[in-house]
Formats: structure tokens, sequence, C-alpha cells
């Protein structure tokens, strides 16, 4: 079901691009480490994206860590993230067994020059970016937590198309509304 390269000897596999890490110290140096590349065989083609096969994916992935100490990080590419092996197990274990979706890894979010806070990666699972604007994201890690539970009722319900009114976790009534390009899903204050 599920192809792995580069344990072979042999041409070693591509070292994906890292820009955040999650639960280490530094993010992993090319010359350190050897890359393993787990992806969905040929015949799931298509399917890469559907929320069944990522979980297979990272129900082995999450077995890998286990039973091999020498995993240092588990790389998600499209969002270029590096998630160290603990955080890693614990976050996909609560999602395999019916937990939140583990948006930090498997997203990432960065500040833009404007002052927002955008994702990194939820395009993947969803064809949208989720951007929370100022003045909503001038507190950094208040609007990283709300981000997390964003993304986690984004990736339930797959994404929006046009306007949206919730309630955030402190009790203020937000708008959640696509860009006209529909790339994004920008979120303030009502």
């Amino acid at each position: 079901m599920f192809d792995l390269s580069g344990l072979s000897s042999g041409e070693a596999t591509e070292f994906p691009l890292i820009e955040y890490h999650f639960d280490l110290e530094g993010v992993p140096e090319r010359s350190q480490f050897e890359a393993l590349h787990l992806v969905p065989g040929h015949h799931l083609a298509g399917g890469d994206r559907t929320i069944p096969v990522v979980r297979g994916l990272m129900a082995l992935a999450r077995d890998l860590v286990h039973h091999f100490d020498e995993i240092y990080a588990v790389i998600w590419p499209p969002s270029r993230s590096a998630i160290g092996r603990r955080f890693f197990e614990s976050v996909s274990t609560a999602w395999l067994e019916g937990g939140a979706f583990p948006a930090l890894g498997l997203t990432a979010f960065r500040e833009t020059i404007d002052g927002a806070l955008q994702s990194v990666g939820l395009d993947f699972w969803i064809g949208q970016e989720l951007r929370i604007e100022p003045p909503l994201s001038a507190e950094e890690v208040s609007a990283t937590r709300l981000g997390v539970r964003l993304v986690n009722h984004l990736i339930l319900v797959g994404g929006i198309d046009g306007s949206e009114r919730i309630v955030a976790p402190d009790g203020n009534l937000l708008v959640m509304r696509t860009s006209r390009n529909g790339k994004f899903i920008r979120v303030w204050r009502e």
C-alpha cells in the first residue's frame, strides 16, 4: 500500500526543505541524517491527499518511529515541517484514536509582512490557506491556538466557500471569508 525508499544502498533520497520545527532543538542538518521517503503506492494515485490514505500513512510512520530509535524526526513536506519523534508519536496517536487533527506539524504558521498569521500546508488538505488578520493576530500564541482550532474545523468540513460567522473560544464573534481568488480563508473579529 505504501512505498518506502532510502533504506537500501545506492543513491540517497532527497532531503526535503525544512522551515519549521516542532519539539526539536533545531532543524536537522542534511549532513547528519539520511532521509527515508514514505509515500502512498502508485495504486493509490489520486487518493494521496485523502484523509483515509494519509491516516494510514501516519499510522505507518508512527509505528516506524516507535520501533526505530534511530529516527530523529518526521518531515512533512507540504508544511515544510520537521516534527520531533516524541511529539509526532503523541499527536499522531491522538489523531488516529479519534482526537484533533495534528495541526502543528501537518500544517505550520508564519507571520506575514503585514502582521497576519498564515498557515503553511493547509492547502494540501483543503486547497486553501488560513489567514488570521491583524489585530486578531497580534498576540501570536493566542492566534496560533485559534489557528490550530480552525485548522481542525476546516479539515473536518473540507474548507469553506463564501463566508461564515463563528464564535471564538474567548466568546468573540469572528468572520471567516474566502479571498477573491479562493486561495485563502481570512479570519477577523466582527
